[in-house]
């Protein structure tokens, strides 16, 4: 179980960025604690990543993002394939120009890998996750692409390519929320995500959780597609506990509250 958040923000809005992401991170801080990263782009540039090996409040302080900045990307991870002592295992992660988060477990990603010369290029990189990266940067992120991908999933990238834009999408088995506001869209993996987001920006939130097989496009703050597509749902997915890192979320939430103060 892991967990994901991000937002797409319009250009002119004027809530810090920084404080946005600190704010979705301590939200999912409770669904893993063995590596965190995040990632951010502003428009015209290529997107900055940072991730470590540890939970979320040892990242939150840390976080800078540019309050230029358009996309953001947030992970915790609590793995299961790809052991996060490789730093290329954790999230995100990157395979050719998209650059992604994952929550689930992908069952034939060596498969689906094995076609593409420029998977698993770092030393020790076995995580199942880039097989949706790989999908999505060869099919030019097409829903009915996602088809392919066996397993549980809950997703979203950024894809060079494609100035101002992330993908969302949800498969099976795993959950993600969307919250549109005035100034932009958040999404988390938890409607507790996206309320942590209210409460300490200020902010208010219309709220749904996506349907299975379902891909969103979000541009510049705004949702400008939602395709279907067919999940493949030949697998058995054992329950995982929602909360995996108690103590992350409790120190996160704590230290949010000072960050947020200082902020305002």
């Amino acid at each position: 179980m892991c967990g994901i958040a991000g937002y797409s923000l319009t250009a002119s809005s004027p809530l810090e960025r920084t404080l946005a992401a600190q704010a979705l991170l301590a939200g999912i801080a409770e669904r893993g604690a063995d590596a965190v990263g995040y990632a951010h782009r502003t428009p015209g540039e290529g997107v900055s990543v940072h991730k470590q090996r540890s939970g979320a409040s040892a990242l939150l302080d840390e976080i800078t993002v540019p309050q230029s900045a358009t996309e953001l990307l947030v992970h915790v991870r609590d793995y299961t394939k790809g052991h996060p002592t490789v730093a290329a295992n954790n999230h995100p992660i990157r395979h050719g120009a998209v650059i992604g988060i994952h929550n689930g477990v992908i069952l034939n990603d060596d498969e689906l890998l094995a076609d593409h010369d420029c998977a698993r290029r770092e030393p020790g990189m076995t995580v199942d996750s880039e097989a949706i990266f790989a999908v999505a940067a060869h099919s030019e992120g097409a829903a009915e692409a996602l088809g392919a991908l066996r397993g549980s999933m809950a997703t979203a990238w950024i894809d060079e390519r494609r100035e101002n834009s992330i993908s969302v999408a949800r498969g099976v088995g795993r959950p993600v929320w969307l919250g549109a506001g005035d100034d932009g869209v958040f999404f988390a993996s938890t409607k507790l995500g996206l309320e942590v987001v209210e409460r300490f920006l200020g902010v208010k939130l219309e709220m749904d959780e996506l349907e299975e097989g379902t891909l969103v496009q979000l541009e510049l703050g705004r949702e400008t597609s939602r395709t279907r597509f067919n999940p493949d749902r030949r697998f058995e997915d054992a329950p995982l506990p929602a909360v995996r890192a108690p103590r992350e979320a409790a120190l996160c939430l704590k230290r949010l509250a000072v960050l947020a103060a200082a902020a305002h």
